[in-house]
């Protein structure tokens, strides 16, 4: 029904439609960014980790926080699953969680902020005192109809930056970043760039990172490049609402890490945990970039890699790519059923194979199947990468129907069973 109501009703309809409820919607709620600090976070890759980074050092800090991200939505100290597969969902959601927020003494908000909430005004009267645009990169083509579209859409947030009317705004955006030229506006006078060079010396490893910062040594439990990147973003912002660089150093080296983020993945029994001699990571990765940047955290190790692709019906332009990668870094190749939508998913599957041209790969659309296939084959030191869907508590089927699932908990049920039986033998 709504794909015949899309064909007769004209676009501009639908779009006033949707301003017209973020319009009711603040005025309904009173306009509840008014009197409270909010962050928005928004970028092509890392708005959840740079998220839950910014606020473990807040709370450190003594804030009381909210946040509205695509793992969660939290208040206070009540936190639960975002299980609508939006990030910034629509019916002037963002304003009635903002307005409960406020009645429970929220002083700091955390917003993660997307190009397709920008195309039906989800963003629109939100009052932001600082913006970070974490990266930009082909996202979302055939949504938005082009790169430069897509790029336009991010844009329409640093602008409302720029309107918002907050005192004293900050826009923080990473400097090594070829696009980040395209969000210095000149109508924001506060831009801070951020260079990998002000964390310098600094070591990774797979299990953390330790970085120096203004002469402060810190010690991070997050690997990977691009999540130094995703601290030092967070860390801009926390100085900017007066956080000292000692209560910063003991947030990040307190933090635990981020579900679907490059997670570890343990069976619970500690006894069984004893005979796990390869590592299981589980992440978000959805692009052809983010894949490559997580392989190349474990470059020195022998990888079994679970994929899929994107979802049914969208961005097929990257899913060749995304083989590649999965190509170049991986020993062996599992392809798996994703979120195929309407779409077929053998076709999805094939998309991503054209890519693989010398690494042996299985084809196993039961995602289940996969990754325990995927965990047999692993060998001492070596690492199972499950990509592509993270903390994603759906596998999205034909005619809006929904599966549920969970990548790490299949995983950790799958390992489990599989070091059971090794301990028998």
């Amino acid at each position: 029904m709504k794909s015949i109501i899309k064909k007769i009703v004209p676009s501009f309809v639908f779009s006033l439609y949707h301003l017209l409820i973020a319009i009711v919607g603040a005025v309904y709620y009173r306009f509840p960014t008014k009197n409270m600090v909010v962050i928005g976070i928004t970028g092509t890759k890392g708005k959840t980790s740079t998220t839950e980074i910014l606020n473990a050092i807040l709370e450190e800090a003594g804030f009381n926080t909210a946040i509205a991200s695509t793992l969660r939505f939290k208040i206070g100290s009540d936190s639960r699953p975002n299980m609508l597969k939006m990030t910034m969902p629509g019916r002037a959601f963002l304003h009635k969680f903002l307005a409960e927020a406020k009645t429970k003494k929220v002083t700091h908000a955390i917003v993660e902020m997307t190009s397709e909430g920008t195309k039906q005004w989800r963003h629109k009267f939100i009052n932001l005192n600082a913006l970070i645009v974490t990266n930009l990169s082909p996202e979302h083509i055939e949504s938005h109809g082009s790169y430069e579209k897509y790029k336009q859409a991010k844009l329409k947030i640093v602008k409302s930056l720029a309107r918002s009317s907050k005192k004293n705004k900050i826009l923080v955006l990473n400097g090594d970043d070829l696009e980040s030229e395209v969000f210095t506006l000149p109508q924001i006078k506060n831009i801070v760039k951020v260079n990998i060079k002000e964390a310098e010396p600094h070591t990774l490893t797979v299990d953390g990172l330790f970085f120096t910062y203004k002469n402060t040594k810190i010690q991070a439990h997050l690997a990977g490049t691009f999540n130094l990147y995703n601290i030092l973003l967070a860390i801009k912002v926390a100085e900017y609402l007066g956080v000292n660089l000692q209560t910063i150093k003991k947030a990040l080296e307190n933090f635990g890490g981020i579900p679907g983020r490059v997670e570890k993945i343990f069976p619970q029994d500690e006894t069984l945990a004893k005979l796990q001699n390869f590592s299981v990571i589980v992440d978000y990765a959805h692009t052809a970039d983010s894949l490559e940047k997580v392989y190349g955290v474990y470059r020195d190790h022998k990888k079994i890699c679970v994929l899929g692709s994107t979802g049914g019906g969208r961005d097929k332009w990257k899913r060749e790519h995304m083989g590649q990668i999965a190509d170049r870094y991986c020993s062996h190749i599992i392809l798996a059923d994703e979120d195929p939508y309407d779409e077929d998913p053998n076709q999805i599957i094939n998309m991503v194979a054209s890519g693989i041209k010398n690494t042996p790969k299985d084809v196993i659309l039961d995602r289940r199947l996969a990754i325990r296939k995927a965990l047999e084959l692993a060998e001492a030191g070596s690492v199972v990468f499950i990509t592509g869907k993270g903390t994603d508590p759906y596998i999205m089927r034909p005619k809006g129907s929904k599966e549920p699932w969970s990548d790490a908990g299949v995983a950790r049920e799958e390992l489990t069973n599989l070091l059971q039986k090794r301990s028998k033998n």
